[in-house]
């Protein structure tokens, strides 16, 4: 009796994970990092997938050196990528964590939209 044969696709979850220093320049370097290790993971740079993804990194990583600092503490950028099929680009997850763990992110319904000439607040709305 032989088993039937069934091909299945190769399942790579690529992880990258680097601290960075809770500065406007270590910001701007997780953005790049960040970039270059999707470029090097088959998303290539300028696409949508990569423009999307500067997009949320850099307003991430900009939020945790702005509001989440503390002197001597790093911030880190976590990027886990679960490729898909041969069509599709499959599922990014990007995480950047800061040292304050007493300021707690708001839940979901609690963000209040900004007014029209604020200054800030907008961000991941």
């Amino acid at each position: 009796m032989e088993a039937p044969t069934k091909i299945q696709p190769d399942v790579t979850v690529r992880v990258f994970k680097r601290r960075f220093g809770s500065n406007p320049r270590g910001a701007r370097l997780a953005r790049r990092t960040g970039l270059y290790r999707l470029h090097t993971w088959g998303i290539p740079y300028l696409s949508d997938a990569s423009e999307s993804a500067a997009l949320i990194i850099g307003e991430l990583t900009a939020n945790a050196v702005t509001h989440g600092r503390v002197p001597g503490r790093d911030f880190e950028l976590c990027l886990t990528h679960l490729p898909g099929d041969r069509g599709t680009l499959g599922v990014l997850r990007i995480e950047v964590s800061d040292t304050r763990g007493e300021c707690r992110p708001p839940g979901p319904g609690e963000i209040a939209v900004p007014a029209d000439g604020d200054d800030s607040g907008r961000g991941m709305l």
